[in-house]
């Protein structure tokens, strides 16, 4: 594995708003989101454009859902709050909207995952999530898909955090894992930043359940943790797609894999047994060895101080990796004097051997 020194980030893209998602398709076009966290974002999901400006993805009529207009618009045909976006290497950008403004109150009907053709730029489909699958409270955070591309997992990072599971063909959800202690916030734990613990006016902290999510290499296992945690979990897929869509607890089966300290973004790079997870409070990017098992340790692969909440991974065709700074430690939420419209950045990381 290289030297951390050996490896340094550079800038792709600036952005006017607070930007989590990126994923990048396998003919290389890069897409980016902003959730409605502190502003009525005029942009959702887009394409950034080889001039850096931003392409309103799949086309202006998804992207017109506002907060100021909830009750003209469909909640269910717009985008609310979208929080990630993956593009599958099939052919098509799925689009995960939590629908919860704010991460607050989600508005009825619009939670769903939207699946978009990149040839035609057209949504092929929307599976909506019912009160069931995505009470109240909830946030749907992200989403990894199985390497047969039969099913995609997502966490909830709300109120209480858990699993879902999606049959991508019958559209079937399974909502697993809940209030399970895997993908709850761990008691006593405060997400630091800068130094020190990262609290709003009101005194409340960071307050994320499930969050980070990482498929291994071969498909078999899923990762998670929650940001206000610093335990790594894991469970065998196949017992999701089996037992957890059959109905079954599955909460026996969860691992758990070793200290991961505080992150948000995981991502296991193709082809490797490795992962890299986003080192929120040291603005660093670090990295573990997964074959070393519970015991393993993450070490830092790049620190940089502009890497301020590195949030998701993505990796494109030819390997590269880039991450998201979100900047959430600078966000209203955190600091009341902050602008609504938050300056955020992308970054692809340089360097060799992972």
């Amino acid at each position: 594995m290289s030297k951390a020194s050996q490896w340094t980030i550079e800038q792709v893209a600036a952005f006017e708003h607070q930007v989590t998602g990126v994923s990048v398709s396998s003919d290389n076009r890069i897409f980016v989101n902003f959730p409605r966290w502190t502003e009525d974002t005029a942009v959702s999901v887009a394409e950034l454009q080889a001039d850096g400006s931003l392409r309103p993805y799949p086309d202006e009529e998804w992207n017109a859902w506002r907060n100021a207009r909830k009750d003209e618009l469909d909640p269910a045909k717009g985008w609310v709050c979208v929080q990630s976006i993956v593009a599958d290497g099939r052919g098509s950008l799925w689009v995960l909207d939590p629908a919860a403004p704010a991460q607050a109150h989600l508005v009825s009907n619009g939670a769903k995952l939207v699946q978009i053709d990149l040839a035609s730029d057209k949504v092929k489909r929307s599976i909506a999530f019912d009160e069931e699958a995505a009470p109240q409270g909830s946030y749907l955070n992200d989403v990894r898909f199985s390497n047969d591309g039969k099913h995609a997992f997502i966490t909830d990072s709300g109120v209480v955090g858990a699993i879902l599971v999606v049959d991508l063909e019958s559209g079937k959800v399974a909502r697993l894992l809940d209030g399970h202690p895997s993908t709850q916030m761990k008691k006593g734990l405060n997400v630091k930043a800068d130094g020190r613990e990262l609290r709003r006016p009101d005194g409340r902290g960071v307050e994320f359940s499930a969050d980070g999510i990482a498929l291994s290499d071969d498909g078999r296992w899923l990762y998670w943790q929650a940001i206000k945690g610093d335990t790594l979990y894991r469970i065998a897929t196949d017992v999701l797609c089996g037992k957890g869509m059959g109905g079954e607890d599955v909460g026996g089966e969860v691992e758990e894999f070793g200290i991961n300290g505080v992150s948000d973004g995981l991502l296991i790079p193709q082809g490797t047994n490795r992962m890299l997870l986003s080192a929120v409070e040291d603005d660093a990017v670090k990295v573990r060895d997964l074959d070393e098992g519970p015991g393993g340790k993450p070490r830092i692969l790049v620190q940089d101080a502009r890497l301020r909440w590195p949030d998701t991974f993505t990796q494109g065709p030819d390997g590269t990796i880039y991450v998201t700074t979100s900047h959430i430690q600078d966000s209203a939420f955190f600091k009341p004097d902050a602008p609504p419209a938050l300056p955020t950045q992308l970054w692809r990381l340089r360097g060799e051997g992972l």
